[in-house]
């Protein structure tokens, strides 16, 4: 097993770990707020039938953020495994795509620009920094 299958194997379980806390962190903003956005969920729990505002609006958001790029994320940076990509950049770039992406969730959720966007920007620059070693080893590597 090549030495970055663990730098992966790594960044997928903080990744795993944070959408879930962010899952945690919409159910905590529904339960302050009193209420569920699908009447079966409402009915269920026991609260009220409304739109998710506050935490667990961000919360959702962030969500949905997260289904956006870090699937993606995953493709290309296993494909940077595969294809045999160094060592050292996969933890670099693993290690930066993952730290802004949960810096980005706190950000989100704590409503903090411009750091949301720096964050944002910083993972979106390393998944195409890992897309280009994955593009030389691939194609243009001897």
């Amino acid at each position: 097993m090549p030495p970055t299958f663990k730098i992966w194997v790594a960044s997928l379980l903080v990744l795993y770990f944070k959408m879930h806390f962010n899952s945690a962190m919409q159910k905590r903003g529904r339960v302050a707020a009193g209420g569920y956005p699908r009447p079966e969920d409402a009915e269920m729990f026991g609260l009220a039938h409304k739109e998710d505002t506050g935490l667990a609006w961000r919360a959702g958001r962030c969500w949905q953020n997260d289904l956006e790029n870090i699937p993606l994320y995953l493709f290309v940076s296993l494909a940077y495994v595969l294809a045999g990509g160094p060592e050292l950049w996969a933890y670099v770039l693993f290690g930066a795509f993952t730290a802004a992406r949960v810096a980005h969730t706190a950000c989100y959720l704590l409503s903090l620009q411009p750091w949301r966007l720096i964050c944002y920007a910083t993972a979106h620059f390393a998944q195409l920094a890992i897309l280009g070693f994955v593009v030389h080893r691939v194609f243009l590597a001897m």
